[in-house]
């Protein structure tokens, strides 16, 4: 995985490129966790990710949790295809987790 960090005003967009999985997760949060925690709005540029697992679905997940811990925020920007695929299909499991823990 590669990565470009651009900064305009308070705004870092982090390109990734590569695939984003269990081998480069840490590095991941490495790159994006100080950028929130710094108080910059984060953007996730990933039209050049082609693949990722679970392990990229919970970098965003943290992200987001984090942001929000700092009153700033994470967005997704050019989400690739596949990846796109694969946040969808993690949203409607979490839809229907939710689902199901309203009807029980």
């Amino acid at each position: 995985m590669k990565y470009k960090v651009t900064d305009i005003e308070n705004v870092s967009t982090v390109f990734l490129t590569g695939e984003i999985d269990m081998d480069v997760a840490d590095e991941v949060r490495e790159i994006v966790f100080p950028l929130i925690d710094a108080g910059k709005e984060v953007h996730l540029n990933l039209k050049d990710v082609p693949y990722m697992d679970s392990s990229g679905i919970s970098i965003i997940i943290e992200s987001n949790q984090r942001a929000r811990e700092k009153n700033t925020k994470v967005e997704l920007k050019e989400v690739s295809q596949p990846v796109e695929k694969v946040l969808a299909m993690a949203r409607k499991f979490l839809w229907h987790t939710k689902l199901q823990k309203k009807t029980i």
